[in-house]
């Protein structure tokens, strides 16, 4: 399992959506219950300003070789410090200078640490 160890600019985006189930009944009461495995996985929305041409080629080959099937293990940079499995779906490369580039990328954790 590969590890992506680059870090990214502050302020990293965590995203959380629970996977909740609902029931509305017609009196206005409303039941809710948790969904599945893992049901708060997190979504984390990442930004790597100011990288040369080297770094960007390493990151970017990092995520094309998973080409966003393959899980990657990460620790995302804020509070929780805990490794999990992350997917990435998207990422955008913007050359702002010569030897400067800036990625932007969605991480999406796809199973909790353990």
């Amino acid at each position: 399992m590969a590890t992506f160890s680059y870090v990214p600019e502050y302020p990293p985006t965590e995203v959380s959506k629970p996977r909740v189930r609902q029931v509305q009944f017609g009196d206005g009461y409303e039941q809710r219950v948790r969904f599945g495995l893992n049901t708060d996985l997190k979504t984390w929305q990442l930004t790597f300003k100011a990288r040369d041409n080297t770094e960007t080629t390493g990151i970017r080959n990092f995520l094309q070789a998973r080409a966003g099937v393959e899980s990657f293990t990460w620790t995302p940079p804020l509070w929780s410090a805990v490794a999990g499995q992350y997917v990435c779906d998207e990422w955008q490369i913007t050359a702002d200078a010569y030897n400067l580039n800036t990625i932007t990328a969605t991480f999406r954790q796809v199973a909790e640490a353990g």
